[in-house]
């Protein structure tokens, strides 16, 4: 603080040119969808690392966490759950905030304050990245319990390769080229 004005004390971030956040709950069925679609990547980094950089993350859906995660970032990929009716199981649904309207009502999630709502917080304050992708994966069952259920299992290593790939290319295709700092 400075007399009157408020100074931002936050630390310096690490540059970070691209984020995964992997949104759900894993104790409530296809909920967890998009932590198992996180977990398959850090699984595969270990084999093919991903491009530096690269924060894969875990989110219970609350905005502000959302907002932490994905701020300064190039790309964000927010993978989760969503609830249609009827249902397709593990049908898989990109949504590009260039594209589309991801602010307002949205699609229901599982979580208390919608994914849309976190992006409009973010919108007003700022701190949107410059690039915002939703893999929104329809489930069957959101009831207590561990597991997915098998379509929407099916649908985990898929999504996985196909944002791992998406990253890749936007790491190529990123001013300058690639770059060598890490989140």
């Amino acid at each position: 603080m400075n007399g009157d004005r408020y100074e931002d004390e936050r630390p310096p971030r690490p540059a970070r040119t691209a984020a995964v956040i992997g949104v759900g709950n894993e104790c409530r069925r296809d909920d967890g969808v998009g932590w198992a679609v996180v977990r398959r990547m850090e699984e595969r980094a270990t084999r093919r690392a991903l491009p530096p950089g690269t924060l894969l993350a875990l989110s219970d859906g609350e905005p502000s966490g959302l907002i932490d995660r994905w701020e300064g970032t190039g790309l964000t990929v927010v993978v989760d759950a969503v609830h249609t009716d009827p249902a397709v199981p593990g049908r898989v649904h990109r949504l590009d905030a260039a594209e589309v309207e991801l602010y307002g009502p949205g699609p229901v999630t599982s979580h208390g304050l919608g994914f849309g709502q976190a992006a409009e917080l973010a919108a007003v304050l700022g701190r949107l990245p410059s690039r915002l992708r939703v893999y929104a994966v329809e489930t069957a069952d959101t009831s207590l319990g561990p597991g997915l259920t098998a379509a929407v299992e099916a649908a985990v290593a898929p999504l996985a390769e196909r944002i791992e790939d998406e990253i890749r290319r936007f790491h190529q295709e990123a001013p300058g080229g690639p770059v060598s700092h890490r989140a």
